[in-house]
């Protein structure tokens, strides 16, 4: 049946506590937060919510969107003031915008910007935990700043990928990617010095940015060098993805660009 009107919703979330975006039996996401607040907010008004895209576990948010349809009209002021005071104290609304019957957010253009915050060498504050992964040795962070631009560019990205689906399409762009100091997150409980990986593209496979990242530590260790990475990279790779995977704590959608 369908609806009458439909909003985008801007929203940021701290993931931590949640298994993702994505509604799962016996488990707290985030879709299931959402739509548990819409509850309170509509109450009888029939209403339906589609995200932007999934989220693993853990991961956060700084820019998320998500698709509203209903039946009636919805004064902005008054429901960003609802939802905003019976959303938990990990969600905030930013902003609604009405949008033609026509908008897919799913099928939409758009360009998503990931952040990975880490840090390395003495164990961090335990109130870090929800958005930096710590590393317990040295790294060769230079090293791994000449590793992440590797990844630039049009790649076949088979072995950055978990269980894909037969229509899956490993070769993708990434608009840039490189680690630089952390500026943005700022705690009196944070490392005195921790870094980003920043990756922006148009579309990332399911784990990719994770294995990048646990790719790149094993590089920053020692552990690989920068020709594996090159060859990881290339059409006739062996295309079996990478077991190691980098905890997703650490993971954020930072930004997402959206054509209208």
């Amino acid at each position: 049946m369908k609806y009458s009107f439909s909003y985008l919703i801007k929203i940021q979330f701290l993931g931590f506590r949640f298994s993702g975006w994505q509604k799962q039996t016996n488990a707290k996401t985030l879709h299931d937060m959402v739509d548990k607040t819409l509850s309170f907010v509509f109450e009888d008004v029939r209403y339906k919510t589609i995200g932007v895209g999934r989220t693993d576990a853990k991961v956060s948010a700084n820019s998320y969107y998500l698709q509203l349809f209903t039946d009636i009209v919805v004064d902005e002021v008054s429901f960003m003031e609802l939802l905003n005071s019976n959303f938990p104290s990990d969600f905030k609304a930013i902003s609604i915008q009405g949008v033609d019957g026509g908008f897919n957010l799913i099928n939409s253009p758009k360009i998503k910007e990931y952040h990975y915050y880490f840090s390395f060498g003495e164990k961090n504050h335990p109130f870090a935990a929800p958005f930096m992964v710590n590393v317990g040795r040295n790294l060769d962070v230079d090293l791994m700043k000449k590793a992440a631009k590797l990844f630039e560019g049009e790649h076949y990205f088979h072995k950055y990928c978990t269980k894909p689906s037969e229509h899956t399409i490993f070769k993708r762009v990434i608009d840039s990617c490189e680690i630089v100091e952390n500026e943005i997150l700022i705690a009196n409980f944070f490392p005195e010095k921790s870094y980003i990986l920043k990756v922006r593209g148009k579309g990332f496979l399911r784990y990719q940015i994770r294995l990048m990242m646990a790719t790149l530590f094993e590089v920053g260790k020692g552990n690989l060098d920068l020709r594996f990475i090159q060859d990881s990279l290339k059409e006739d790779n062996d295309r079996k993805f990478l077991r190691n995977n980098a905890p997703s704590s650490g993971l954020q959608l930072y930004d997402i660009e959206l054509e209208l």
